[in-house]
């Protein structure tokens, strides 16, 4: 039996959506999920969901149509008419609350995407948490932000730069409008600004974008957050980019700072917890150990930080050894606070073998160390 490709393609502003009282609409628009041209397919499956061509049904199955299929059927199927006041607020509650749940699996969905560098494939499903953000917040809420901005992103990294600026525009617009707007969305947005001027070759913009982003949330988290920590990154890529290399090591060497600092402390708290509890069993030991060290946003960019920083030091003109190794023991704790333990072994081992041909070893210890708690764990583990 052929794949049940849901017919779909992203869904853009000012496309009819299909949710509740609005599903009654649903036959008359029949449009595609993701250009908003005329539906000509439609999803096997939950047969609510319209494409205008197979690519797009494809392209919308692959980011999150498969996830949601089944979901959408409550949601695009309206109420019935005679049914109590009663029932009718029970229903609509019920039907916020499957919004907000297929909000929350679009966006962390199509996040995973863009820190996975798959930007295509990222914005269907940003697509779809724009579109029901809408739905449960109104055109003009705060809360939309993050999908647009996430949607930016992913159209920059695919080359769409004048369909970034549009969702950046309307991001920027909603936070200007909004007072109370917090420092963490206006962070995300300099951010996003930053990046997309850096895309476009401005980099003057692109460093004032980014040294906003680096002072809101320095004032919120402090200097040495890894919060701030990216907008640290950005920066330094902005002047790499420049061939200011001067300041761009200085840069990275902040970022591996503030990394390498968290990460140590996380790998002395997981420590402290399992000598205080020794009956805990390896299986639970990754569950409850590691689950309050960081998010899975924050390891993907924790990875994908590290692993570029390690890139520069390795591959510039004039080796800096002790910084590379400074990398390396960060990446090494990361991928030992992730329990994938192949490559703590691996990176921890090109770690000790560097340091201990620098004529100051003051890491060395602390690396062996992280050796031995990598090779203590089971086989088993990841």
């Amino acid at each position: 039996m052929p794949a049940p490709y849901p017919e779909v393609s992203p869904w853009q502003r000012g496309v009819a959506w299909r949710g509740g009282s609005v599903g009654r609409a649903l036959e008359g628009s029949r449009r595609c999920e993701l250009c908003g041209a005329a539906g000509r397919l439609r999803c096997r499956r939950c047969r609510l969901t319209h494409y205008c061509n197979v690519d797009h049904q494809k392209a919308d199955w692959v980011s999150i149509h498969e996830r949601i299929c089944p979901l959408l059927i409550p949601i695009r199927t309206s109420l019935p008419c005679l049914i109590s006041e009663k029932e009718r607020k029970h229903g609509m509650e019920q039907l916020v609350k499957r919004q907000k749940y297929v909000i929350d699996l679009a966006y962390s969905t199509a996040q995973e995407f863009v820190l996975d560098g798959k930007h295509k494939e990222a914005i269907p499903a940003a697509l779809q948490a724009l579109h029901f953000s809408t739905e449960v917040y109104g055109s003009s809420s705060v809360q939309l932000v993050p999908a647009y901005l996430l949607l930016a992103e992913a159209s920059t990294g695919v080359g769409h730069l004048l369909q970034a600026s549009k969702y950046l525009s309307q991001a920027q617009w909603i936070v200007l409008r909004t007072p109370d707007c917090s420092v963490a969305v206006q962070c995300k947005l300099h951010r996003s600004l930053g990046l997309f001027c850096a895309a476009e070759g401005n980099f003057e913009q692109a460093l004032y974008h980014l040294a906003n982003d680096i002072y809101l949330a320095s004032s919120t988290f402090g200097l040495k957050s890894i919060e701030t920590s990216g907008g640290y990154f950005h920066m330094a890529n902005v002047f790499f980019r420049q061939n200011k290399m001067d300041i761009a090591n200085s840069l990275y060497a902040e970022v591996t700072d503030i990394w390498h600092a968290f990460l140590l402390k996380s790998v002395q708290a997981q420590e402290q917890i399992l000598k205080s509890q020794p009956e805990m069993s390896p299986f639970t030991e990754d569950k409850e150990v590691s689950k309050d060290c960081m998010t899975e946003a924050q390891q993907a960019e924790a990875i994908r930080v590290l692993n570029v920083v390690l890139d520069v030091r390795e591959q510039a003109p004039k080796q800096r050894p002790g910084e590379t190794a400074r990398v390396l023991h960060a990446l090494a704790m990361l991928y030992y606070l992730i329990m994938d333990l192949s490559k703590a072994r691996e990176v921890g081992m090109k770690a000790f073998e560097l340091v201990t041909q620098l004529p100051q070893q003051e890491s060395l210890e602390a690396i062996g160390h992280l050796l031995k708690l990598i090779n203590s764990k089971p086989p088993y583990t990841k």
